[in-house]
């Protein structure tokens, strides 16, 4: 099924399965909703997973699919990109990113240059009522404050580094109530990236550096220095979606 999605102020197709949608796609939906009965609150779920495997377009179908779907609380999707630092802030502040100090604005996308404190204080207010949450705009390549809502009783929170096994991260599994992560090989995460970057303007050779200077990294950072999650799935060769492991 391909369906239009807009990804932070970018429009995408996104395509998935009929398997995935009857394997995975519509049992979280249901397991969300029975989550949401059991607690008798508002849930927050995150979904973790690197660069390049699809998170934001599978959420926010997921989302898409919550809201067609009947006896099912809809699911509500944001994102932790929107607690990156402001582009002011990046420029003009340092961190040591592998014992190195660096500027910020050059790791972007890096732990380091999101705003840690600001997260946990909206996952804390998620629990008292709606908040106004913040949003990455792609076209501006900056944050913007109070952009979305948040209404629904499930919360799908997508981002690199929700299970980061790191000091200051890892408390945040803490505050979420189901934890998914995308698993994939490194190599077809690469071949993805260096794709995406050249259907962006940069030559083949550009593409690899950045793929070699940041992407790998990232890559490398989230999937071997994360948390256990709830459900593990796995990005094959095709692109689409299986259950690697469920607890």
């Amino acid at each position: 099924m391909k369906v239009q999605l807009n990804v932070s102020g970018f429009e995408y197709e996104a395509s998935f399965s009929n398997r995935e949608l009857d394997e995975i796609i519509k049992p979280l939906i249901v397991k969300f909703s029975r989550l949401r009965t059991s607690y008798g609150r508002r849930i927050v779920v995150f979904l973790a997973a690197p660069p390049a495997t699809g998170k934001s377009t599978f959420s926010l179908y997921l989302e898409k699919i919550s809201r067609e779907m009947d006896e099912v609380v809809p699911v509500q999707s944001v994102s932790l990109d929107g607690f990156h630092y402001p582009n002011d802030y990046l420029v003009s502040n340092k961190a040591i990113v592998g014992n190195k100090e660096v500027c910020l604005s050059e790791v972007k996308g890096m732990p380091e240059t999101f705003d840690l404190k600001k997260f946990k204080s909206y996952l804390e207010k998620l629990r008292h009522g709606d908040v106004k949450w913040p949003i990455y705009d792609r076209n501006l390549h900056d944050v913007l404050n109070d952009q979305i809502t948040i209404q629904s009783e499930i919360i799908l929170i997508e981002g690199n580094w929700l299970l980061l096994d790191e000091e200051g991260w890892r408390e945040l599994k803490d505050l979420c109530d189901y934890s998914i992560f995308i698993h994939s090989s490194e190599s077809l995460l690469k071949d993805r990236l260096i794709g995406r970057k050249i259907r962006g303007g940069l030559t083949p050779y550009e593409a690899e550096k950045f793929y070699e200077n940041s992407d790998r990294k990232n890559i490398q950072r989230a999937m071997e220095h994360r948390l256990e999650a709830d459900l593990t799935l796995e990005m094959i060769d095709s692109g689409e979606l299986i259950i690697k492991k469920d607890s």
